[in-house]
């Protein structure tokens, strides 16, 4: 097992009616900016409930955060807070809004380019801006986690940063909110999910025995209840295990002790910002690909994985290529397209656009032994057209 610091001071506040809870937890006599996305909280009756619980504080509200959200429209937010003179920032939303957020907490008080945050990768450690959430749809596991991705619409750049002071104070979790969600995006949920597990579990053995089998109890975890929460949002034994399978997946402790991929996500970052594709929906896409074109080095977890996972018998390759096998058909059963030209038929030079991408920013060795080179990051993608 390798050393690891394990430091998450967000309060997780989980189960039905928690937001009834949030005037408690809004520090008291704060000036609020309410941040939320496109204005699916007006019509679920999360708003009413956020602003009925929130009485006696003064809100300014800031709508309109896009999905992937923009640099751009975050700046706006950053404008607002100083302009109004806010002390605290809700976040009521999924992983887009909180990303979102913590962007602007960060901004608020940076001393320089707000660009250069995400394009240096400058991490916040201090002099951040407070903030909660209230989590909307289980995905990112942004609710518990101080990491964020923000799209600078500009350039096409979708990059990620975040710090040690980007943590939210609380974050409320009720799973009944997910009822009125569209399935594409529950589908989304559990895809994200089960491919933040893999980035952090399948890599090469550390003989990190608990972070395996908590890996893998959170994967069979979505496996069993995907299907089913897709199908029928408003039973609360699934809701529940969904939006607590989403959070555990990434608010570091199965990565604590353990190499960490997350080539995945950056490839597919790069197919969101070209083609607007979901998140969740790129991370089906490149996954199974680089799974293949790095097989050898991730052989022994795949195996493990295959045996655990899917009750696999036979050889180490064996069991290997069927455990991607099997990840593609789960992927499948959730809604998942997991071929590049079933989005898009503008995608001859998609490969090349990223390589030169990478090329440009220094990202020349990804994954947990930096061996994704650019050759290796182009046959991952033409692989995946």
């Amino acid at each position: 097992m390798l050393n690891f610091e394990l430091y998450n001071p967000t309060n997780l506040v989980f189960g039905k009616g928690q937001i009834e809870k949030l005037s408690t937890l809004v520090p008291k006599g704060a000036k609020v900016l309410l941040a939320y996305g496109g204005g699916s909280i007006f019509k679920n009756g999360i708003y009413d409930q956020v602003i009925n619980n929130l009485k006696g504080f003064e809100i300014v509200e800031f709508g309109g955060i896009e999905p992937n959200p923009r640099f751009e429209t975050l700046l706006k937010a950053v404008d607002v807070i100083k302009a109004e003179k806010i002390d605290f920032i809700l976040a009521v939303g999924g992983g887009s809004v909180i990303d979102g957020v913590k962007f602007i907490s960060a901004a608020v008080n940076f001393e320089g380019n707000p660009i250069d945050i995400l394009q240096k990768r400058i991490l916040i450690k201090e002099n951040a801006m407070p903030f909660g959430t209230v989590l909307t749809l289980p995905a990112t596991g942004s609710e518990m986690n101080s990491g964020y991705v923000v799209t600078i619409e500009a350039t096409q750049e979708k990059l990620s940063s975040g710090g040690s002071a980007l943590f939210p104070q609380f974050s409320i979790c009720d799973p009944t909110v997910i009822s009125s969600l569209p399935k594409r995006q529950i589908e989304n949920g559990v895809v994200d999910a089960y491919t933040h597990v893999m980035e952090q579990y399948l890599t090469y053995p550390t003989d990190a025995f608990l972070q395996d089998r908590i890996a893998e109890g959170i994967l069979q975890t979505l496996i069993q209840v995907g299907p089913g929460v897709v199908k029928n949002p408003t039973d609360y034994i699934l809701a529940s295990n969904f939006m607590w399978s989403c959070t555990m997946a990434l608010n570091g402790l199965i990565q604590k002790g353990v190499p960490s991929d997350w080539a995945t996500h950056m490839i597919g970052h790069e197919l969101t910002a070209l083609y607007e594709i979901d998140h969740a929906r790129t991370l089906a896409i490149i996954g199974p690909s680089l799974y293949h074109v790095m097989f050898e080095s991730k052989k022994e977890k795949l195996a493990q994985y295959g045996r655990r996972i899917f009750n696999l018998t036979g050889s180490d390759e064996e069991v290997a290529k069927e455990a991607i096998n099997k990840t593609v058909e789960f992927f499948h059963t959730m809604g998942m397209d997991t071929k590049l030209s079933q989005y898009t038929e503008d995608y001859s030079k998609t490969a090349d656009f990223i390589v030169n991408r990478f090329e440009e920013r220094g990202w020349k060795g990804l994954g947990e032994k930096q061996l994704i080179t650019l050759d290796k990051v182009r046959s991952i993608v033409e692989l995946s057209y």
